[in-house]
């Protein structure tokens, strides 16, 4: 039984016997280091190592139970009880629910080998990721004189280990880790500068692009934007590359989630099993997918992430539900309870992609006679409760199918309801920049607002 585990079950223990019905408690230790380099020089470095356990209690109420939370850093025995006692006491003073409490049952009995993390990676020293920092820098600076500058390439590693109980039975723990290269370099031009960016990450340093490819692509990626400028408003067809496709997967999942579903704060409420997007869209969420940066054997609550399919050929297939919101709407939880050990589980999506198609995002752009490729998006224009879309953009003006200038300061506009329906190109580039995937798409006519 390893130390996590101990205190989580110190927790409950003393949950119990201050008074609580039910309780669960979750510890999350985290340990990293971030560096961060401009040229040859070091710009800063950072370590840090924490540990926090979160205690939630109810207490018995005449029309439902009443909870409360709380956490500390500070795991002695006496501090833990101390903790426990004052939850069970704060859950005395809120308000009854319902629909609160613990899952009927169902938690994960199986802990699967996901490749969360490689043991190895921990003897990687600070001065590795600083050398690597610095191999990201040389590389993108080496592409082209007009790359002149940086605004620094970052090396970090993050390991973390996770335990959760609670009083219906349920124990388990897991360890994983991330790591991040990126580089975020400036080209000048007459006059003017622009700056863009390119990282990898993975649960290995082993699964990383290597230095050399990100400061090429960050370096790339800034000189094709020299020379950008506004074009007229018009309505046209809009490609989104992989890294702009998948802000509007994070938009959806939003949307989807069972707590805007039930507060009726999403324009998707009440839609569910209808056709909602183009037959081109399948969007499926899988928090067991191997090496995985959203993966993990159970969710928030216990129970055993799995793979879900929220949009299948343009269908809205499924919600995404901790057990709380399930019980809102009388259904079972989807197992995307996720929670940090300060706040109570909410819903999220563990790894969330759009399924790529057979087109080439080559093709897409060389069939697209007159439009504008989306190579980033500012702001944060977006209702879900109307779906109404609004962000400024930049990236590529396309004529007779090819990328002519760099566009810059432009607002697109549409709804995302309706723009999920237009979508009439998924590309095959399927690209894992984070939890969250999606290849090349385009979305047959949105408002582009310029000049």
């Amino acid at each position: 039984m390893s130390d996590l585990v101990v205190k989580i079950e110190q927790a409950l223990v003393a949950a119990r016997a201050a008074g609580a019905v039910a309780a669960d408690a979750v510890l999350v230790e985290s340990s990293g280091v971030e560096t961060r380099v401009r040229g040859e020089e070091i710009d800063f470095v950072t370590q840090a190592h924490e540990r926090t356990l979160g205690i939630r209690a109810f207490a018995a109420g005449g029309k439902g139970l009443r909870s409360a939370i709380t956490s500390t850093s500070d795991l002695a025995r006496e501090s833990i009880e101390r903790m426990a006692r004052e939850a069970v006491a704060l859950a005395r003073t809120t308000a009854e629910d319902p629909t609160a409490g613990l899952p009927e049952g169902g938690f994960g009995a199986e802990h699967p080998n996901l490749g969360l993390f490689d043991p190895a990676d921990r003897e990687a020293s600070v001065e590795a990721h600083i050398e690597s920092a610095r191999r990201a820098e040389r590389a993108a600076r080496a592409v082209d004189p007009r790359i002149t500058n940086s605004e620094g390439s970052e090396a970090s590693s993050r390991f973390s280990r996770v335990a959760y109980g609670n009083s219906a039975g349920f124990l388990g723990e897991y360890e994983a880790a991330s790591h991040q290269l990126a580089a975020m370099p400036i080209a000048s031009e007459n006059g003017t500068m622009q700056v863009d960016s390119w990282w990898t990450v993975g649960r290995t340093r082993a699964r990383l692009l290597s230095p050399e490819d990100v400061g090429r692509r960050a370096a790339e990626r800034a000189l094709r934007r020299l020379g950008a400028r506004r074009v007229a408003t018009c309505e046209v067809p809009v490609i989104f590359d992989p890294v702009t496709a998948s802000s509007l997967l994070r938009q959806i999942v939003g949307c989807v989630s069972g707590y805007a579903v039930y507060r009726e704060s999403s324009f998707l409420a009440g839609r569910l099993g209808e056709r909602i997007a183009s037959e081109l869209v399948t969007l499926v969420d899988d928090g067991r997918l191997p090496g995985g940066l959203g993966s993990r054997p159970f969710d928030g609550e216990g129970l055993p992430t799995r793979r879900n399919v929220v949009l299948e050929r343009g269908r809205l297939a499924s919600w995404l539900l901790d057990s709380y919101s399930g019980r809102k709407l009388g259904l079972a939880s989807t197992g995307s309870a996720a929670r940090s050990a300060g706040s109570a589980p909410g819903v999220s999506s563990t790894n969330l992609w759009l399924e790529p198609g057979a087109t080439t995002p080559e093709e897409i752009v060389g069939s697209t006679e007159r439009g504008f490729l989306v190579t980033s998006l500012i702001g944060q224009g977006f209702s879900p409760v109307t779906g109404d879309f609004s962000r400024g953009a930049a990236g590529m003006w396309i004529e007779g199918g090819r990328p002519v200038h760099a566009v810059e300061e432009v607002t697109i506009a549409g709804n995302l309801g309706a723009m999920l329906e237009a979508v009439d190109a998924v590309g095959s580039d399927l690209l894992w920049l984070g939890s969250v995937a999606a290849p090349t798409l385009r979305v047959a006519s949105m408002m582009v607002a310029g000049d």
